[in-house]
């Protein structure tokens, strides 16, 4: 072998050698950022009971979002350690009390600043003047549990949180709930990625994009 040709093998060596790293390097990295978004942006939860039916059930995985801290529609994971609680017969005056010391997967209603009224007759939700549309519900709205006067204004920092099976959900129409802080607020679900095999039909059945 000449000079030539082995100095040319020598530099494809380390150039293979280089390139091994490079992608070793890569793998590495997209490892970090995998582990990252999973500790800190994304969360798997699965949903304990069933106060979301028919839109989520008992054992369904999920996808949260922990940035986003939901709009109105949105289903988010918050933490019930604590609610708020009107003091005054006018529903100005709001204090932090003991929840129900779960987390809690809930559809927000009405953000701060926003009247909800909750009509039983009817069973119809009304925010801000506007009968909202719920598709999305077991049954009408014929259940209220008496934390509040309605009509009632969201209060600044806090979140009014339903479940979509309106007569069977522990939420903030209940006094051992009340109003979502907003900083008790986990994430917003994005994906179901799982379901029980009774509950699918087919594989699709298994996931569905939740915003």
């Amino acid at each position: 072998m000449s000079e030539q040709e082995a100095e040319k093998k020598k530099y494809s060596l380390e150039e293979f050698c280089g390139d091994v790293l490079d992608i070793l390097e890569a793998g590495a990295i997209s490892v970090f950022v995998f582990i990252l978004l999973f500790a800190f942006v994304i969360r798997p939860v699965t949903v304990d009971g069933g106060s979301m039916n028919p839109t989520l059930y008992n054992m369904d995985k999920l996808l949260i979002l922990t940035p986003l801290k939901g709009n109105n529609g949105d289903i988010v994971v918050v933490n019930n350690e604590e609610g708020g609680r009107f003091v005054d017969p006018e529903q100005t005056v709001v204090v932090r009390q003991p929840g129900l010391g779960k987390v809690l997967i809930k559809r927000v209603i009405a953000r701060a600043g926003q009247e909800v009224r909750i009509d039983t007759t009817e069973g119809t939700v009304t925010v801000d003047g506007k009968v909202l549309d719920e598709p999305y519900t077991a049954d009408p709205t014929y259940r209220e549990d008496g934390a509040f006067t309605y009509p009632m204004t969201v209060p600044e920092g806090y979140i009014f949180v339903m479940g979509d099976n309106r007569l069977n959900s522990t939420d903030s129409r209940n006094p051992a709930v009340g109003l979502i802080p907003v900083e008790n607020i986990y994430g917003t679900a994005v994906l179901r990625y799982d379901r029980e095999d009774e509950l699918t039909e087919s594989w699709k059945d298994r996931f569905a994009i939740l915003f």
